[in-house]
Order: structure tokens, then sequence, then C-alpha cells
């Protein structure tokens, strides 16, 4: 991903997913591009940024109009599918924080 997500103004919601990933990562890209490809495609969804270094540390953070929104990626049945195998296979831990956004800003340089 080369480009920062563009959002409306506020309020919306952030979901933080931050995780520390396990040295098998068989089949974890393609999984990943599908779920950024099918959360792309649910209503509510407004954008992702994401980002992971060399250790294994990575941050994503996908933008929804609302908390329903979030609910519904949740229950969705192949991103539920794909959260197992995360847990199975992908991820060391992980921590999921939903946050409020009430104000943001953006800056880019001509």
């Amino acid at each position: 991903m080369s480009e920062l997500a563009t959002t409306p103004e506020p309020p919306y919601y952030a979901a933080i997913f931050a995780s520390l990933r396990s040295i098998d990562d068989a089949g974890y890209a393609l999984t990943a591009e599908r779920m950024l490809e099918l959360a792309a495609q649910q209503p509510g969804f407004l954008g992702v940024d994401s980002a992971r270094d060399a250790s294994g540390l990575g941050i994503t953070v996908s933008y929804w109009r609302d908390l329903d929104s979030i609910s519904a990626w949740r229950r969705h049945a192949e991103h539920t599918a794909a959260r197992q195998a995360g847990r199975a296979r992908w991820y060391r831990c992980f921590t999921l924080r939903i946050a409020r956004v009430e104000r943001a800003h953006r800056f880019e340089a001509e």
C-alpha cells in the first residue's frame, strides 16, 4: 500500500488491529489481500492504512462509517474464517481496538 486512506469529515470509526506475526506465513499474503478486497466491498467501509516491520509487528487501521458496519464486517463468513486461520497459524498475538475518530487533519507536500 503506497497511499494513505482518504476519509470523510469525522465522526467515523477506526478499527485498530496491532499484531505480531508467527513464522508460519503460508497463505497469509493471499488471505490479507482478499480481506482488503472484501472489506472494500462492505457497506460503511471508508479505507485502510497498514504497515508491517521486519520483526513482524504490524498495524492495520480500517475506517468505518459506524459501529454497525464494523459489526457486520466481523460477522462476514469469509472474514470469520480468516480470523480463525490467523489465531491458528499467522499471529503470535494481536489486539483490536475500536475508536471513534473525532478530529482528523491531513498534510501533503506539494
